[in-house]
């Protein structure tokens, strides 16, 4: 796997010390500034602590599974903005180049945010996914979903946002991270149509081989 973050702390020269301080017990295999320098922190068969307490896809130790990039980036609390264009073209091609390397699927490249509903909100609702779906690196949101209500009930809707990789144990925050991942123009926990709709779409694209 790969996980997208922000740092949320300014300078950048905060977050590497941060990051590079054992007490702090927090790591990341890269930061990636917003002038698109590329800094590694820890090599990339090494087990660093990014995504703490996570779950993807029956993974509850997501740390042992992933490599975890850090976006410099103010976040949420620091003033949320757009990301800069010279730190998403460092990112395109050392993700095209791990993705490849590992034979990570499109699927599991997720933020921060999917993998530890309710806790993160990172990299948050203004990172370029569609972009990074352009390069084939990361799974597009589905053009044509269907008008029709493809779930019986809420539960059916869960149980399938389960088996698509989220931990569903607390449903309006697993949900939130969906929409923030996948319709990031409206977040608000709730179970609606268009959701509904995206994620079969979703499912119905991995089951049949269309997406990886």
């Amino acid at each position: 796997m790969v996980v997208l973050h922000y740092t949320e702390m300014k300078p950048v020269e905060n977050a590497l010390d941060k990051m590079c301080n054992p007490k702090a017990k927090v790591s990341a295999h890269y930061c990636i500034t917003e002038g698109g320098e590329v800094i590694q922190l820890v090599p990339e068969e090494k087990r660093a602590w990014h995504a703490g307490v996570s779950y993807w896809r029956g993974h509850r130790d997501v740390n042992s599974a992933s490599i975890g990039i850090e976006l410099d980036h103010p976040g949420h609390a620091g003033g949320y903005r757009e990301f800069a264009d010279a730190q998403f073209e460092a990112l395109v091609p050392l993700l095209n180049r791990m993705v490849k390397q590992h034979d990570i699927p499109r699927a599991n490249v997720v933020g921060h945010s999917d993998v530890a509903p309710g806790r993160k909100i990172d990299p948050g609702e203004l990172f370029p996914w569609d972009r990074l779906a352009e390069y084939g690196l990361c799974l597009p949101r589905p053009e044509k979903i269907s008008p029709n209500d493809p779930f019986d009930n809420d539960a059916s809707f869960y149980l399938a946002l389960e088996r698509f990789g989220y931990d569903i144990t607390n449903g309006h925050d697993a949900v939130e991270a969906f929409q923030r991942r996948w319709r990031p123009e409206n977040i608000d926990g709730e179970i609606d149509g268009e959701v509904r709709a995206i994620l079969f779409q979703l499912l119905l694209d991995r089951d049949q081989g269309r997406t990886r």
